[in-house]
């Protein structure tokens, strides 16, 4: 019950940014909190994908305050965050040893939910509190960036 939690809450993070939970994974891995060996899920643990993740991470969290950046729920980003949320629970459910179909489905539900919730709450931030759109997305960022963290340090 516990991994299915993490599974869903995981998949919420990558709803809000698609990259971090999965950089997170990585990181996780190379410190030795996941175990992917001889697993098809082993290239997590490769230093290659740990740069390019955390690259691309990071690379979003500025993309982020771009005026001209897409909406999370436009098709493009939002089929990006269902596969990596779904794949962020994969992980975990891996990393478990466990059944991997449940934690991927919730996997994918959890992401579906933090992209639109996510979405809907900026907006009402924005333009109903009347809070820079800035600094929602700064809170974004440091949501998924340390509850992405405390989630893998602890499944």
């Amino acid at each position: 019950m516990t991994l299915l939690v993490f599974c869903l809450l995981l998949g919420c993070l990558t709803g809000l940014r698609s990259l971090t939970p999965p950089a997170a994974v990585c990181w996780a891995a190379h410190l030795g909190w996941l175990n992917f060996a001889g697993t098809k899920l082993a290239f997590m643990d490769r230093s290659v994908a740990l740069v390019v993740l955390t690259i691309l991470a990071v690379a979003e969290l500025i993309a982020d305050k771009l005026p001209k950046t897409p909406a999370r729920t436009a098709p493009p980003g939002l089929i990006a965050r269902v596969v990596l949320g779904c794949l962020c629970a994969v992980a975990l459910a891996t990393n478990a040893g466990g059944n991997l179909l449940v934690p991927a489905i919730v996997g994918v539900g959890g992401a579906l939910i933090g992209t639109f919730v996510g979405y809907k709450t900026r907006h009402a931030l924005v333009l109903r509190a009347h809070i820079p759109d800035f600094a929602v997305a700064i809170a974004e960022d440091v949501i998924a960036v340390a509850g992405s963290l405390l989630i893998v340090s602890h499944v």
